[in-house]
């Protein structure tokens, strides 16, 4: 009798990521060929010369936020100027993990009302970075506008 497994849709990586050594990686986006590289961060033996895999999920929350406000403005035509963000990454130990990330968004909205802010913060707090993230991870998100 012959089995037959259940058919996986045919997807490409989304990363290749290699290791260096001396506590770096390298990790290369599958379809555009860009590289980051990691480093431990000094308090856990490393030179933190780049991006700790860390620093690199808290900053994914903040480029994540950012890209769906960006599309919901441009798709509602809400007049967003451009933006800016402030990450702050908070350590834990035993176990080492991150506890709490604090992003400070800068936005430029002359033009946005009431109602269009509340709609676009509603959107970054349900970005799919913050859902993926653990419900003990703190996520302090504050909006400033200018």
């Amino acid at each position: 009798m012959q089995t037959t497994l259940p058919c996986r849709p045919t997807t490409m990586s989304t990363s290749t990521v290699h290791y260096l050594g001396d506590l770096r990686t390298e990790a290369r986006h599958t379809r555009s060929g860009s590289t980051l590289l990691t480093d431990a961060p000094p308090d856990n033996r490393g030179l933190g010369e780049a991006f700790s895999p860390t620093d690199l999920m808290s900053t994914a929350l903040a480029c994540c936020l950012m890209t769906v406000v960006g599309i919901r403005a441009r798709d509602k035509g809400y007049p967003l100027h451009g933006f800016s963000a402030q990450v702050t990454k908070h350590m834990a130990a035993n176990p080492r993990r991150v506890s709490r990330i604090e992003v400070d968004i800068t936005v430029d909205g002359a033009g946005l009302d009431a109602a269009m802010r509340a709609e676009l913060e509603e959107v970054a707090r349900t970005c799919p970075v913050a859902l993926s993230l653990r419900d003990d991870l703190v996520q302090e998100l504050r909006f400033t506008y200018r």
